[in-house]
């Protein structure tokens, strides 16, 4: 009789040839996401202490935490559309446009403010679902669909405004994305809730892993009897519901209505996920690692307006550091598939 053979983390017995790549493959992850990441993060804040007036206050570093709250709750939607093989570039678009409708709706038409939010949550979930159904429906590639979208959105918000922004002037309002409790702002505590919140369904619920599979292989997740057609809509649907809430913060933020906010973020969004780990061909990834890289795409853009950096200057940086995550992220499953 065979002595039983122990299993690999990744579910491979040392007996067998694939157990150390696996193995390896295991430990680079993990090493990844909890060691790399978050000293590649204090590295950079110890630099820019050194170098950026003001940077280590308490100030700033709830400035930043603001910051990041608009990107980040964002990036742990974008995050399940990544795992499951697809992205979605509409969403600044999807954000100016429930930042300029919460205007039109609010003021222009005097609608209950807690209605007109209600309305803009509504639009940005059923556009989400829309670009969902295109792509699960006629298997239209989520970039061009989303691609449609980021130019037809971005043109309604600025053509029911007629491009001007329409300010909001009611401060209990304005505590939702400008407020604080005691020193901490609102929308870092907001951070911080839709942080766990995505951590669960990710990890612990039959929806995050479903998202996992078809991210690892649609037709097999398919025959599996898993839902792809409507799990692929509800996770453009919460993105596009994420967008929209960000869109509200933004208006609650600027006392306004804005058409022209939120130009670039689908950038910073989708190169805060790529850095935190997620692959860009699907199937891996998580909302610990975007949440580091949400943290490490605010504190460089923090860093560069202390330094005093050209805004063109910034630009260039920011488009350089799409491109290295890109690269980041096909170097990594390159070296995966190869172990």
């Amino acid at each position: 009789m065979t002595a039983e053979k122990s299993l690999s983390p990744a579910g491979t017995s040392d007996g067998d040839p694939r157990a150390g790549a696996s193995r390896r493959t295991w430990m680079r992850r993990l090493r990844f996401e909890t060691i790399g990441l978050p000293v590649a993060l204090v590295v950079l804040c110890v630099f820019l202490s050194v170098t950026a007036p003001n940077f280590a206050t308490i100030n700033n570093v709830f400035n930043i935490l603001q910051s990041a709250s608009f990107i980040g709750i964002i990036a742990f939607g974008m995050t399940l559309v990544i795992i499951a093989g697809d992205i979605d570039i509409s969403v600044g678009s999807a954000v100016a446009l429930g930042s300029a409708l919460l205007g039109v709706l609010a003021v222009n038409l005097g609608l209950p403010l807690w209605l007109a939010v209600v309305f803009v949550l509504a639009e940005a979930t059923a556009f989400g679902a829309l670009a969902g159904f295109i792509r699960a429906r006629f298997r239209v590639p989520s970039f061009i669909v989303t691609l449609a979208l980021f130019s037809a959105l971005r043109g309604l918000a600025l053509l029911i405004t007629n491009g001007f922004p329409i300010g909001i002037p009611d401060p209990a309002f304005q505590f939702l994305g400008a407020g604080r409790i005691g020193i901490v702002p609102f929308p870092a505590i907001l951070l911080i809730a839709a942080f766990l919140i995505f951590w669960f369904i990710s990890r612990k619920t039959t929806f995050g892993r479903t998202v996992y599979a078809i991210g690892g292989n649609p037709e097999a997740a398919r025959l599996s009897g898993l839902k792809v057609f409507r799990t692929r809509i509800l996770i453009f649907a919460i993105t596009g519901l994420l967008a929209g809430f960000v869109g509200v913060l933004q208006a609650s933020r600027l006392a306004s209505g804005n058409p022209t906010i939120a130009t670039g973020l689908e950038f910073d969004v989708i190169a805060a996920v790529i850095i935190g780990g997620t692959s860009l061909a699907g199937g891996r990834g998580t909302m610990w690692g975007t949440f580091l890289g949400v943290l490490l795409i605010t504190v460089l853009r923090n860093g560069m307006v202390l330094l005093g950096v050209n805004p063109y200057a910034q630009q260039v940086f920011s488009g350089a550091v799409v491109l290295g995550a890109v690269l980041v992220s096909y170097l990594r499953t390159r070296n995966t598939r190869e172990s």
